[in-house]
C-alpha cells in the first residue's frame, strides 16, 4: 500500500518542482524583458533565459545516468515555448491604416511641422446660414482614430450652417506615424496652429475634447497657438500640466464603469506578446518605444475591446445597459504607445497657470455630470483662465457627451453654438469661479 502512495508523493513532488522551475524561468524572462526594454523583439531576454536554463538543466543532470539527464530540460522546454509566443508578431508589423469612410471624404495635408495628418470636412449644409468662422474638432485619445459617432456629431453642426473640420493627431487613425520621442503635448499644440494656417481662413473656433481639451487649454496658454484662436470649447478635459496631473480627488456621478456588459470582440490582450507589451508599458516598465513591438504593431494589434471598461465609464449608471456602439471595427485606431508618450509628457510638464492668465480668447467649459474625469481637471481650467466666459454642467450624460442617446447631442450642439453665435445659454453658468469650492465640496 506505500509503494502507490510513496511513487504519487514523488510524482507530486517532481510535477511542483517543474512548474517552480517554468514559473521561475517565465519570471526571470519578464523581469530580462523589462531590463532590456524588450530589445530585438524580445529575443535577448528570450535567449539570456534560455541559455541560463540549459546550463542550470546540465548543472543538475551532471551525475544522473544518461537518459534521466534530459528530464531537467523539460522545464526548459516548456518555458522556451511559452516565452517565444512574446517574441513572435501575430499582426503586420508596418501599419495597415483603417479604410476610408464611406460618408466623408479623407484628404491628407502636410503641415509645417512636419506631420501629414488625416483631415475631414463638413460643409455647412445651407450656404445661406453659413458662420464666416470656421470650426475645428480635437478629438480625445489623445493619439487614436476619431471615432463614427463624433464623425455624426460633427455632420450635425454642419447641418446648423458651421463649416467643421477635423484632424486625426499625428500617429491616430489615418495619419502618419511620427518617431515615437516625436509625441509630445507641446508637438499637439504646435500642429493644431499649424493646422489653422493651412485651412488659411484667419482666426478658427475649436471644440478639443477630452484630450483635445488638453491640447486645446495649452493653446490658449501658448501665445502664438493662442492667436489663431477665435473661441475656445474645452469638453471634458484632462489634466492640462504636470501640478494638475498629481492632484487627487473625485469623480462625477456613477457611471457605468462596472456595471455594463463586457465587450465583446477579439483582444490583443489575450495574446501574450500584446498583453505583455501593453500591460508592462501601463506599469511603466517598458519605455513607449520599447523594442519588444514597433508603434505600427502595437496599433496593428490594439482593439476596442481592449479598452475594456474605459467605454463603460463615458456613461453615466443609468445607460449601463444600452450603451451604443460608438465605433467600428474597420474605423477604429488607437496607439497606446503613443499615448503614453504623449501623456508623460504632460505629466512631465511645469504649471502653464501663469501663461493661462494671460489669455483674452473667449472659452467655455462643458462639464458632464457622470464624468469620469477628476474634477479638479476642469476646475483648475476654469480657476486660473479668466477668459472662461461660462460653464455649462451637462445633466444626465457621461464623459461623452454627444453619443447618440436620446436628446444628448442636440442638447450638446445647442450649448456649444449658443456660445460660439454670443447667444444666451441653454443651460446655467454653472460653477462659476466662486462656487468651485461649494461645487468640490458637494461632489457634484
Amino acid at each position: 500500500m506505500r509503494t502507490p502512495v510513496l511513487r504519487l508523493a514523488r510524482f507530486t513532488g517532481r510535477l511542483l518542482a517543474a512548474l517552480a522551475a517554468i514559473a521561475t524561468l517565465v519570471v526571470a524572462f519578464l523581469a530580462l524583458i523589462a531590463l532590456t526594454d524588450g530589445a530585438g523583439s524580445g529575443l535577448a531576454a528570450w535567449s539570456v533565459t534560455l541559455g541560463a536554463g540549459t546550463v542550470l538543466a546540465l548543472w543538475r543532470g551532471r551525475r544522473r545516468t544518461w537518459p534521466a539527464r534530459l528530464m531537467p530540460f523539460l522545464p526548459v522546454v516548456v518555458a522556451a515555448a511559452l516565452t517565444a509566443t512574446v517574441c513572435v508578431p501575430t499582426v503586420p508589423t508596418a501599419r495597415e491604416y483603417p479604410p476610408g469612410l464611406p460618408f466623408v471624404a479623407t484628404q491628407h495635408w502636410s503641415l509645417t511641422t512636419g506631420s501629414r495628418v488625416a483631415v475631414y470636412h463638413y460643409a455647412p449644409a445651407n450656404p445661406d446660414t453659413r458662420h464666416p468662422v470656421p470650426l475645428v474638432y480635437l478629438h480625445g485619445g489623445p493619439v487614436r482614430g476619431i471615432a463614427v459617432q463624433d464623425h455624426r456629431f460633427l455632420r450635425l453642426l454642419a447641418r446648423q450652417g458651421y463649416d467643421v473640420y477635423a484632424y486625426e493627431q499625428a500617429g491616430g487613425g489615418r495619419s502618419d506615424l511620427l518617431a515615437m520621442d516625436q509625441y509630445t503635448i507641446s508637438r499637439s499644440v504646435r500642429d493644431l496652429a499649424a493646422f489653422i494656417d493651412r485651412l488659411n481662413k484667419g482666426k478658427a473656433d475649436v471644440l478639443g475634447f477630452s484630450s483635445g481639451g488638453v491640447v486645446l487649454t495649452r493653446a490658449l496658454a501658448d501665445p502664438r497657438a493662442n492667436a489663431r484662436l477665435h473661441r475656445a470649447i474645452i469638453a471634458e478635459p484632462g489634466p492640462m500640466d504636470g501640478p494638475t496631473a498629481r492632484v487627487t480627488g473625485h469623480k462625477g456621478r456613477t457611471s457605468a464603469r462596472g456595471l455594463a456588459p463586457a465587450v465583446s470582440g477579439p483582444r490583443s490582450t489575450h495574446v501574450p506578446r500584446y498583453a505583455v507589451a501593453f500591460g508592462l508599458m501601463r506599469l511603466g516598465l517598458l519605455t513607449p518605444d520599447t523594442g519588444l513591438i514597433g508603434q505600427a504593431e502595437g496599433d496593428n494589434a490594439f482593439t476596442a475591446a481592449d479598452l475594456g471598461s474605459d467605454t463603460a465609464s463615458a456613461y453615466c449608471a443609468r445607460d449601463a445597459h444600452r450603451i451604443p456602439a460608438e465605433d467600428t471595427a474597420q474605423n477604429f485606431s488607437f496607439s497606446p504607445a503613443a499615448s503614453l508618450r504623449v501623456q508623460q509628457t504632460v505629466k512631465d510638464s511645469p504649471s502653464i497657470a501663469p501663461q493661462l492668465t494671460r489669455s483674452r480668447t473667449p472659452a467655455m467649459l462643458m462639464i458632464a455630470e457622470c464624468s469620469s474625469q477628476v474634477r479638479q481637471w476642469a476646475t483648475a481650467v476654469l480657476a486660473h483662465a479668466p477668459a472662461v466666459r461660462r460653464t455649462q454642467y451637462m445633466p444626465g450624460v457621461g464623459h461623452h457627451m454627444w453619443n447618440g442617446l436620446d436628446d444628448n447631442n442636440d442638447r450638446a450642439a445647442a450649448v456649444i453654438t449658443a456660445f460660439l453665435q454670443d447667444r444666451p445659454a441653454p443651460l446655467p453658468n454653472s460653477p462659476t469661479r466662486d462656487e468651485i469650492p461649494a461645487f468640490l465640496r458637494d461632489h457634484r
